[in-house]
């Protein structure tokens, strides 16, 4: 293991203290267990498993069973693995203690070929599995988007608001979706008194980043990693709250175990508010690299959001005591070296997605 990933590992420790005792022999499903979230969770879980003797059971769920065998290796009797499209119609009738679904397409190219796929698993797949928390009295955390906010506002976003979305874009497929499969959370607490909890993120990076993402950022570290000038396709003057993986791992988790129920959080590291073009150069500086500009394809601005800034105020989640540990740069920094010494299948993958 990368010496960088067993520091981040130990720090999430250190933000619940004795807390994190909570958490053994606990059962866990975890959706999206192959995506950027998803699978530095489970790697963390089983981190905890080896370290501390937690004994926690996790059930992976994704799309390619092959894929989860691929990055964890066999089951064991601690991990299992469910291959299922969640777009469709499913029971699963598993004991849980919680549910994290953190399945979802979230980039660009997702949402302009496939926008009828990602609301069906943004909503179909949030159904059955507040289903299975309903039947086996599990808690359950809707992993959610900023995205909901929509139109930007004068402030920071806080939960509190409700931004604007114009349904007749394709692209609303996203964030729609999303805060359609919020109120069915509500929904189920208020109806069968289902236990949840949802985290509207921030702009996620680390280096569990999927081969087939699309986004700018997955496009700069491809360029990056490959010794290559980064592309930028706009002026990246917009700016986004980002948050370093393993901070949005730590509150997650924080979430479940302090969170009251049925309140919403983001999470955001208020002090990683950069531009896009402050991020491309901040990477390029790490890699020795230029930053370029270039016209994007017609395919890749249709998946293009239209909001300006995006910021998070994540307040209400450092108020219940949590706090992030990593800086920007330092995210940044551990994102770019431990693909480059563990990563192939990503540095090697076309960057033109």
């Amino acid at each position: 293991m990368h010496n960088m990933l067993i520091e981040e590992y130990n720090k999430i420790i250190s933000v619940f203290k004795d807390g994190i005792n909570v958490l053994k022999s606990k059962n866990f499903i975890i959706t999206g267990a192959n995506g950027l979230i998803g699978s530095y969770l489970v790697n963390y879980l089983l981190f905890l498993n080896n370290t501390q003797n937690m004994d926690i059971k996790i059930i992976a769920i994704s799309r390619n069973k092959n894929k989860l065998i691929e990055k964890f290796g066999p089951e064991t009797q601690n991990l299992k693995f469910i291959e299922q499209d969640l777009s469709n119609n499913f029971e699963l009738n598993i004991k849980s203690d919680y549910i994290i679904h953190a399945a979802s397409n979230a980039h660009p190219v997702a949402y302009s070929t496939d926008p009828v796929g990602t609301m069906l698993c943004n909503f179909i797949g949030t159904r059955n599995l507040l289903e299975c928390a309903k039947e086996n009295n599990s808690r359950f955390l809707y992993i959610s988007s900023g995205e909901i906010y929509g139109s930007n506002v004068d402030h920071n976003f806080t939960e509190d608001d409700l931004g604007y979305i114009d349904t007749k874009d394709y692209r609303a497929c996203y964030p729609e979706s999303k805060r359609a499969a919020e109120t069915l959370c509500f929904a189920y607490n208020s109806q069968y008194n289902v236990s949840f909890n949802i985290a509207r993120l921030s702009y996620v990076y680390g280096p569990t980043i999927t081969d087939t993402n699309s986004r700018a950022d997955a496009q700069f570290l491809r360029n990056a990693l490959n010794c290559e000038n980064i592309i930028l396709k706009t002026e990246g003057l917009q700016k986004r709250t980002y948050c370093y993986v393993a901070d949005v791992v730590s509150a997650m988790l924080y979430i479940l175990l302090f969170g009251k129920d049925s309140e919403v959080y983001n999470i955001s590291n208020m002090k990683s508010i950069v531009s896009i073009k402050e991020y491309a150069q901040t990477l390029a500086d790490i890699a020795n690299v230029k930053v370029v500009y270039d016209i994007p394809s017609q395919i890749e601005k249709k998946g293009y959001s239209k909001a300006k800034d995006s910021i998070l105020d994540s307040n209400k989640l450092c108020n219940l005591g949590w706090k992030p540990n990593f800086t920007f740069k330092e995210g940044i920094e551990h994102t770019f070296f431990i693909i480059k010494a563990t990563n192939n299948v990503f540095l090697n993958k076309d960057k033109t997605i």
